[in-house]
C-alpha cells in the first residue's frame, strides 16, 4: 500500500499533463500546501523513493525540508491507509476492515456475564454474613435481669418476723439473689416483711417465688409484689 502511495504522487505529476491546476493540487497528499497528511506518508517512509519516481522525488526533499516545523503543518494525521490511493484497501490497524472473526470478539465479554458477577456477589454476602455471625457467637448472652420488692405479710402481731425472714432468705434458687430487707407496719401491731430480690428473668419468676414463700404457712399469710424494675 505504501508503494501504491509513492506511485500516485508520480501518477498526478505526468509532464505534459496540461491541466496546471490538477498538477499543482497533486503536489501534495491533500490540498494546496503541504498537510499532516504529507507528514503521515513520509514518516512512512523508511527511504527516499527509486529516482525514477521523480515526482515522488520531489515531494520527498520537498517535505524533508519541513522536519523542524511538521507538527505545525495544517490538517489532522489520520492512519496512513485513509490516504488513498483510490482502489487500493486500507490495510492500516486504525482502520482495518471488520471482519467476522472482529465481530465475533465484539461478541466476547471480556468482564463476565451478569450470571457470574451475581454469584460473586452472593458469595461475598454469605462469607460477611458468616463472618458477622462468628464474631457476635463470640461476645457474650446479655442476660435479661429484675429488680423485685416483695411484701410477705404475717398472720397477726405475735408471728417471729425474725423467723419469717429466716425462711424467705432459705429459698435459693439458680438466678435468684436476694438483698436489703426491712419491717414496715401495717397496723395494730402488726409488721410485714419488705425484702428486694433481683432475678434472672429466664429462670425465676414471680409465681414461683409466690409459691415458695407460702409453703411457709405457719408464718407467711401472703405474698404481693410491691415494685418490678427491669435491670
Amino acid at each position: 500500500q505504501l508503494a501504491a502511495l509513492i506511485k500516485s504522487l508520480k501518477k498526478g505529476n505526468r509532464k505534459g499533463d496540461g491541466n496546471l491546476a490538477r498538477e499543482v493540487h497533486q503536489s501534495w497528499k491533500e490540498g494546496y500546501v503541504p498537510s499532516q497528511a504529507d507528514v503521515a506518508v513520509f514518516e512512512a517512509i523508511s527511504a527516499p523513493p527509486p529516482a525514477d519516481l521523480y515526482h515522488a522525488v520531489r515531494w520527498y526533499n520537498h517535505i524533508r525540508s519541513y522536519q523542524s516545523e511538521k507538527s505545525s503543518l495544517p490538517g489532522v494525521k489520520k492512519p496512513l491507509g485513509q490516504y488513498g490511493p483510490l482502489g487500493v484497501a486500507d490495510t492500516t490497524s486504525g482502520s482495518a476492515p471488520t471482519t467476522a472473526k472482529d465481530e465475533d470478539d465484539d461478541d466476547i465479554d471480556l468482564f463476565g456475564s451478569d450470571e457470574e458477577e451475581d454469584a460473586e456477589a452472593t458469595r461475598l454476602k454469605e462469607e460477611r454474613l458468616a463472618a458477622y455471625a462468628a464474631k457476635k457467637s463470640k461476645k457474650p448472652a446479655v442476660i435479661a435481669k429484675s429488680s423485685i420488692l416483695l411484701d410477705v405479710k404475717p398472720w397477726d402481731d405475735e408471728t417471729d418476723m425474725a423467723k419469717l425472714e429466716e425462711c424467705v432468705r432459705s429459698i435459693q434458687m439458680d438466678g435468684l439473689v436476694w438483698g436489703q430487707s426491712k419491717l414496715v407496719p401495717v397496723g395494730y401491731g402488726i409488721k410485714k416483711l419488705q425484702i428486694n430480690c433481683v432475678v434472672e428473668d429466664d429462670k425465676v419468676g414471680t409465681d414461683i417465688l409466690e409459691e415458695k414463700i407460702t409453703e411457709f404457712e405457719d408464718f407467711v399469710q401472703s405474698m404481693d409484689v410491691a415494685a418490678f424494675n427491669k435491670i
